[in-house]
């Protein structure tokens, strides 16, 4: 078995805590050169650079970030053990960190991440808002353990990602109760010529929406279209278009915007993924996550 030297993975995660060799030196009491000697023995132990220099300042590599988020788990756990043996008890709790995509809607992440914290054992959930891509690179980094997405991830972006499908819906169509009242008649068609939000371009559903109402052939008005799914549902809300939703959170979007739902846009539908480094996932938190999207969010 290959053993890790702990003395040189100290220096390194102290270096890295604190930003430069010489404030770990003055913090460790040892000389900045056999400080430095001390890292690049980890390095050559590893087999991978942990730092590079950005100019007067040491930067974490991608192996670096990684080394340093497992240097951190092992130097708190060590401190618990401690204060575990002097009776002092640590209540830390599990941590989960998921990427969130910003064409997600916040009421659909809030359900499939709410069983995460119904969990006997306390968990600090951090989410993390961006785009796909940047999401995809931050977990394989490791700087994050899921990913939620509308799409999954292509194989050739990422092959060492894993794709799991939590569920699919249909889409409904929602509106103010002011602007039904100006726009009667029989939907989906009384949508022809009437104000719609819409999310931004280049996402999957508003491709999917381009494509059905070219289909219908509907021409409604795009007022507006939206990065954020919530304030999308803050325009409606207040009248200033028609817009759409998951079927599955049709009454949470009712109750939270005070909206009506018109219709569902048949042939239309909105899928959820979860992205992995794994193929077997095993946090706790996870496998909670998941067997709710399948029995409760999207029940076959």
């Amino acid at each position: 078995m290959a053993w890790l030297n702990y003395h040189h993975l100290l220096y390194f995660w102290t270096v890295a805590r604190l930003g430069s060799v010489r404030a770990a030196s003055e913090e460790l009491n040892v000389s900045q050169p056999a400080l430095s000697t001390q890292i690049r023995q980890l390095e050559e132990r590893l087999e991978e650079r942990l730092f590079e220099k950005d100019g007067r300042r040491l930067r974490l590599t991608e192996a670096g970030r990684l080394a340093y988020r497992y240097a951190d788990e092992i130097f708190t756990l060590g401190r618990e053990f401690q204060g575990e043996l002097k009776g002092r008890p640590t209540g830390r709790p599990l941590r989960l960190v998921v990427g969130v995509s910003d064409v997600l809607p916040k009421l659909m992440v809030h359900r499939l991440l709410r069983p995460a914290l119904g969990l006997e054992e306390p968990l600090r959930l951090s989410c993390r808002e961006g785009r796909l891509g940047e999401l995809v690179q931050a977990l394989l980094a490791h700087e994050v353990d899921l990913v939620l997405s509308d799409v999954p991830c292509p194989p050739r972006t990422a092959p060492r990602a894993f794709n799991h499908l939590l569920g699919v819906c249909g889409v409904d169509l929602f509106a103010a109760p002011g602007l039904l009242k100006r726009h009667r008649g029989a939907f989906p068609a009384a949508l022809d010529g009437a104000p719609l939000l819409l999310p931004a371009e280049g996402t999957a559903l508003r491709r999917d929406l381009d494509t059905w109402f070219e289909r219908q052939g509907l021409r409604p008005v795009v007022a507006g279209d939206f990065d954020d799914s919530a304030l999308l549902k803050t325009f409606g809300s207040e009248g200033e278009g028609f817009f759409t939703a998951p079927a599955a959170l049709a009454e949470e979007v009712c109750r939270s915007y005070g909206v009506r739902r018109v219709c569902g846009l048949e042939g239309l539908q909105e899928r959820v993924y979860a992205i992995s480094a794994a193929r077997r996932l095993v946090h706790p938190a996870v496998v909670a996550i998941l067997k709710n999207a399948k029995e409760e969010v999207f029940p076959a």
